[in-house]
């Protein structure tokens, strides 16, 4: 259940262990938040949102609808539960806990992602060139060092850059950077390129893909999920694989399963690729919090983070702090031809880490979802898991740290 990038990972990862698979997608491959994301592969992401003082940042945010933090004051009882365990995970205990767990599955996803690229002949557009995340206050720099402990504690590489040094690196750069931390590891592709390449090989390799097809209800047989109706049809298979992003708690519900997830809302910009000062690397501005992703066929500013349950729709007030935190960094901030505007709801769990493993309610459900702002970055790795835990052989990666047990599910 699920066609966005994490379906259509375990699907193809299945397929290649000998399975039959079938498909179920409410729209086309990769329309929701494997679409208009920024395409960046980030093992530099391991750390969490979740981190002391950001429960201070997200109530500070409830009155400013263009912060990159923005919690929606509208009361919403599945949101302030939602909240309250993520104010529980933000511990330095948590925290570490937490990255080890994400720096794991993002550190074998990378190693993956780039023969799974190369072996199946995927035109996605795949860089190895890093990610550069940039500061115009010292402070902030400063503030960041408990990413780069934990980073270098799990063997990442990390390189501080002075301003000079970032400067002669980003050309790109407007004055007044005071510094840059640089992440060699990190790649970058086009995620919805990647995506329509998933569903390419899935479909080559004999899995079927049903567009079209929302979950609407589920037949039940004892503990086993015995079929799934769709608006395109009933459906059954031997297992039921749930990647459906910021849909499973929804769809979830039918199974009298309480996911502890909440939608997060990101947006995106995307033109043509800049004609002069197009960045070399992927870029995070720090203190903006905009991610700036340069193809060959393209650029494109996103991220930002709202908390509005399934809201709907572009707030330009979210879209205008995209261009603005962009032209306090760049010379170029923007590309050329017509801006294509996006937004898309990410999975975001109660502790920032995704929910990969069986279901200890339903016999034969398998959980793949959660991933939050990490889908492509983890797609390989949860696809390689998925299919490793349904066909064998043995895990590569510990599927412990991503169990649903940790939330009784």
């Amino acid at each position: 259940m699920g066609g966005g990038v994490i379906g259509l990972a375990c699907a193809l990862y299945l397929l290649k262990a000998g399975a039959s698979v079938r498909v179920l997608e409410q729209a086309q491959p990769g329309s929701g938040s494997s679409h208009g994301n920024c395409g960046t592969i980030t093992p530099s992401h391991a750390g969490p949102l979740s981190m002391p003082g950001m429960v201070g940042t997200a109530l500070g945010s409830l009155l400013r609808r263009d912060a990159p933090l923005y919690v929606n004051p509208r009361p919403d009882a599945a949101r302030a539960r939602w909240l309250l365990g993520f104010a529980r995970n933000c511990t330095w205990a948590r925290y570490r806990q937490a990255g080890e767990a994400r720096g794991a599955i993002l550190a074998r996803s990378r190693v993956l992602l780039g023969d799974l690229v190369a072996s199946e002949g995927m035109a996605c557009e795949f860089e190895e060139v890093g990610e550069l995340y940039v500061y115009r206050q010292a402070r902030t720099l400063r503030n960041d060092q408990p990413h780069v402990d934990l980073l270098r504690r799990l063997g990442m590489d990390v390189r501080e850059l002075d301003a000079d040094q970032a400067m002669a690196l980003e050309p790109g750069l407007r004055d007044g950077v005071v510094g840059a931390l640089l992440h060699p590891g990190d790649a970058r592709l086009r995620p919805d390129r990647y995506v329509a390449e998933l569903a390419r090989r899935v479909r080559e390799l004999g899995g079927a893909i049903e567009t079209g097809a929302r979950v609407d209800s589920f037949v039940l047989d004892g503990a086993r999920v015995s079929h799934v109706r769709t608006t395109r049809g009933v459906f059954q298979g031997d297992r039921v694989v749930m990647a459906l992003g910021a849909w499973s708690p929804l769809i979830g519900k039918l199974l009298d399963i309480r996911l502890p997830m909440q939608p997060g809302k990101g947006y995106s910009l995307t033109w043509e690729r800049p004609p002069e000062h197009a960045p070399r690397h992927s870029l995070v501005l720090r203190e903006a919090a905009v991610c700036v992703t340069p193809w060959a066929s393209g650029f494109r500013l996103g991220s930002t983070m709202e908390f509005s349950g399934f809201d709907e729709g572009l707030n330009l007030l979210r879209i205008d702090a995209l261009r603005r935190g962009a032209a306090t960094y760049l010379r170029e901030p923007e590309g050329r031809g017509e801006v294509v505007p996006w937004w898309g709801w990410r999975p975001m769990s109660v502790d920032e880490v995704p929910i990969i493993g069986p279901s200890a309610r339903w016999s034969n459900l398998m959980y793949a979802t959660a991933h939050g702002m990490l889908g492509i970055s983890m797609s390989a790795a949860t696809g390689e898991l998925v299919a490793s835990l349904l066909a064998g052989p043995a895990p590569t990666l510990d599927p412990a740290p991503y169990s649903p047990a940790r939330f009784g599910l």
